[in-house]
């Protein structure tokens, strides 16, 4: 029992160990009510066209050139707030961030929780 509360609480701080943060829905819509935090989606661009959480930059994770386009866009003084699908890929690309730099945060359960939540969005 023991061994499975230490694998269960290793499991659940994993993101914040990576260096950034991943957010409930409810959590995340608070943090981007501040305009100083850049929104980033990092699905593909058909996803992203039919529908994301609006002033979101795309810029696909599954890119071979998104570290480099992340850096050439995304400035490094303030939060970038990620977000996927399902929480999968903005996980990746939030490491890929931090290792570079930057403070980040990221939708735990991705756009689709926040749809399902019924938050806004745009497209």
């Amino acid at each position: 029992m023991g061994l499975f509360a230490m694998i269960c609480s290793l499991v659940s701080c994993n993101a914040q160990n990576q260096g950034f943060e991943s957010l409930s829905v409810e959590d995340y819509a608070k943090a981007i009510e501040d305009t100083a935090v850049v929104r980033l989606d990092v699905r593909t661009a058909e996803e992203f066209a039919a529908g994301h959480i609006a002033n979101a930059i795309n810029i696909d994770v599954m890119q071979g050139d998104f570290e480099i386009k992340a850096k050439d866009t995304l400035p490094k003084g303030k939060t970038i707030a990620v977000n996927c699908r399902s929480g999968k890929r903005s996980k990746r690309a939030a490491a890929i961030l931090v290792k570079n730099g930057f403070k980040v945060i990221e939708l735990d359960a991705g756009y689709n929780d926040w749809v399902n939540a019924g938050k806004p969005v745009t497209k």
